[in-house]
């Protein structure tokens, strides 16, 4: 709608940054800790009600892949002792100088081995269908979500849209939904591999010897304290990082969309002083970062080659006993050195967590934002509308404590051009968005042919009116599909005829492609006044009763003006019309002028006679008509 303005005291949320906040499984940075994440989570979990069945059976089959492969050290264990026992039966022989010198079990270790290749593929298998039943829950949690998503937009009221900028919504619909997707998947697989390997290690270690596992997991506390102190100091260093990379996006996105402002003020040295100035700033903040976060795995690594170390001489002791066989010496040594991975992992995943959670808890917040309210069930009908509107007695305000429209009542006969006209902020597009009950009012009725419209549907109230807007809104497909957008099945030459009404049938046959040019973003590839065009074909063919023109031509020229105004009254004829219009000279034929100042009608009117009353009106088009003899 043209006059956004009235909206100015609404509100706004203010936009975050659209700068990296997450990497896509692996997180450099600190992420958006969720208000409620045990509640979020709750909430996430519950979506996986039809699916629990699939994510008991993912979690037993990690349980068998994980067991299948924390095994195989141990299994490897025998093989290596009697292998070890043959050299040493084979050495005691010969130096006894016994004659008959016993030989290696190389069956036995045959065996072994064959059960360590059975072990591990059965394991890579039993992983595969854990992975892909993970995948299939995940996946069809997302794609519920985006549902959910989807049908919740279409339910918002339009005041919903007014506190949220765009790229916050897209946010929520596109990178909070992947990122649910590709992090869920990630940590629903890690961290039960993680668990169950870290859980099945600890195990294994004690089977073989509680004095060496015990030496193990000494290491841990000192790992968990090196985090617990670089961790936090590291986060503040990201925060500022990522505050700084918001402001070096937001100044390169400026930069390219206002590059020709930039360059017709030669504010370009001005510019690259600023940025420097910030990434230099980033610099500093991300090194700081990196560095703090760095150390960490240095000093885990240093704390694990200690333990390293004593393990190894401890199981040297005890092997020089007879304690502790050679081979289940070499297996503790293997799950020493698996210990710590999985352990990594957790501590990678929980940030990953936290990161889906937020997520998550974001997209939770939109799907609970409350919903226009419900149509009457047993909505009242229109069979045949004349156009008859009537307005009696509506208040309606976009902020409670600011009030827009008070006590307005009029009557549109069916066939009537009602030209609504007035300054910046006076209620005209108010008026049209209540018309669509694209808001609702505080008080009073909006009557078509008799039927009050918050006793209809909004489905068949929007029916009821076609639309020629300032900003011409088209789609990415080609000039028929855009024009066939006003009427569900659409014929061809329906559109067809609908163009040639609008005057856009000339214009749209010297194109390349014709009527199958396929139009940019926005129909960017049209001139403004030709996508007006297009939008006037795309009103005729719905044929609506009604008609609501907002600003069609304010932003062509003269030639054009004059074009867009004959397709218009082509538009309006015999139909109710509703034209909001800054222009004046372009209303001087509307059956009914209403002139609004602070959301009321201070005077009504047709063009002669307003200028007779010589009040508002009149000096508002004295005024315009003066403008524009001075700017000829």
């Amino acid at each position: 709608m043209s006059d956004s303005t009235e909206k100015v005291e609404q509100p706004k949320r203010e936009a975050r940054p659209m700068g990296p906040r997450f990497g896509g499984g692996h997180m450099s940075g600190p992420v958006e800790k969720p208000a409620d994440f045990w509640g979020t989570t709750k909430k996430l979990f519950a979506l996986l009600g039809p699916d629990r069945f699939k994510l008991l059976l993912a979690s037993l089959f990690s349980i068998a892949a994980v067991s299948c492969v924390v095994a195989g050290p141990k299994v490897m264990a025998l093989a290596t002792n009697r292998l070890a026992d043959g050299v040493a039966d084979i050495m005691k022989a010969q130096a006894m100088g016994a004659t008959e010198i016993p030989s290696i079990d190389f069956a036995y270790i045959g065996r072994i081995a064959l059960i360590l290749v059975a072990l591990y593929c059965l394991g890579a298998l039993l992983a595969y269908i854990q992975q892909t039943l993970t995948v299939t829950v995940t996946q069809d949690l997302v794609r519920t979500l985006r549902r959910m998503i989807s049908e919740k937009l279409d339910h918002l009221p339009l005041s919903f849209f007014d506190t949220q900028t765009y790229g916050e919504i897209l946010s929520k619909i596109t990178i909070d939904a992947d990122l649910i997707s590709t992090n869920l998947q990630q940590a629903m697989t890690q961290t039960m591999t993680s668990l169950f390997t870290l859980i099945g290690i600890i195990i294994m270690m004690f089977t073989i010897s509680w004095k060496l596992a015990l030496v193990s997991l000494i290491a841990v506390p000192g790992s968990i304290l090196v985090t617990a102190l670089i961790a936090p100091r590291s986060q503040k260093f990201f925060a500022d990082q990522q505050a700084q990379l918001g402001d070096l996006n937001g100044q390169i996105e400026e930069n390219f969309a206002g590059h020709i402002i930039v360059k017709a003020f030669n504010r370009e040295e001005a510019n690259i002083a600023r940025f420097d100035e910030t990434n230099e700033e980033l610099f500093g903040s991300a090194w700081r970062a990196q560095f703090m976060s760095s150390i960490i795995m240095p000093l885990i690594h240093f704390i694990s080659n200690v333990q390293y170390v004593v393990i190894v001489v401890y199981a040297a002791i005890l092997s020089a006993a007879g304690q502790l066989p050679i081979g289940d010496i070499l297996a503790f040594i293997q799950y020493i050195q698996q210990f710590g991975q999985p352990i990594q992992q957790v501590a990678q995943i929980a940030n990953v967590i936290q990161g889906t959670i937020a997520a998550a808890e974001r997209v939770f917040t939109l799907l609970e934002e409350p919903e226009e309210t419900a149509d009457s069930e047993v909505p009242a009908l229109l069979d045949e509308p004349k156009g008859l509107v009537e307005f009696k007695d509506i208040d309606f305000d976009y902020v409670q404590t600011n009030p827009l429209i008070r006590d307005l009542s009029l009557t549109a006969k069916p066939g009537q051009t009602v030209a609504i006209v007035g300054p910046t902020g006076a209620g005209k597009t108010t008026l049209v968005n209540l018309l669509m009950r694209f808001y609702d009012l505080n008080s009073g009725e909006i009557l078509v042919d008799g039927v009050n419209t918050a006793d209809m549907s909004r489905h068949d109230v929007r029916k009821l009116f076609g639309m020629v807007l300032q900003d011409t809104w088209l789609f990415n497909g080609t000039i028929a599909e855009n024009i066939a957008y006003g009427r569900d099945g659409a014929t061809r030459e329906e559109v067809e005829a609908a163009a040639k009404a609008a005057f856009a049938d000339h214009f749209i046959r010297t194109l390349p492609q014709g009527y199958d040019t396929i139009l940019a973003e926005d129909g960017s590839n049209l001139s403004v006044g030709q996508r007006q065009l297009l939008t006037i074909a795309r009103a005729i063919l719905a044929d609506s009763p009604i008609m609501i023109l907002d600003e069609a031509t304010s932003s062509v020229d003269t030639r054009t003006e004059r074009l867009i105004q004959e397709a218009m009254n082509r538009l309006t004829e015999g139909r109710t019309s509703f034209v909001i219009a800054h222009r004046l000279s372009t209303i001087r034929d509307a059956d009914l002028i209403l002139v609004m100042d602070k959301g009321r009608v201070v005077e009504s009117g047709t063009h002669e006679e307003l200028l007779a009353a010589d009040g508002f009106y009149a000096d508002l088009y004295n005024s315009q008509f003066s403008e524009e003899a001075e700017a000829a």
